[in-house]
């Protein structure tokens, strides 16, 4: 499965959720709501999850394996720094 498209939907530097994105995978399916969040040594990325009545969150999708893991990661992560650059670049 090949992500096709990311898109960095808000951007949040004020916060330590830092984006919301949308993933797109082979032009087919399209997940809303990973974010970007600041940890403490890093950012990482999260995937959407609902609250349960317990109070405990659960995933709505995510991946099953570490390397679409570690890909999925990678990628939002790069396209999150390529967005920062381009929002800090002035208009000329």
């Amino acid at each position: 499965m090949d992500i096709t498209d990311i898109r960095i939907r808000k951007i949040n530097l004020d916060s330590k959720m830092k984006a919301i994105v949308s993933v797109t995978f082979d032009n087919s399916l399209v997940v809303h709501d990973i974010k970007v969040i600041e940890g403490n040594d890093k950012l990482f990325v999260a995937m959407p999850s609902r609250k349960t009545p317990e109070g405990e969150y659960k995933d709505i999708a995510h991946p099953i394996n570490s390397d679409m893991r570690d890909s999925l990661e990678n990628s939002i992560l790069e396209k999150y720094q390529t967005a920062l650059l381009d929002e800090a670049q002035p208009l000329s």
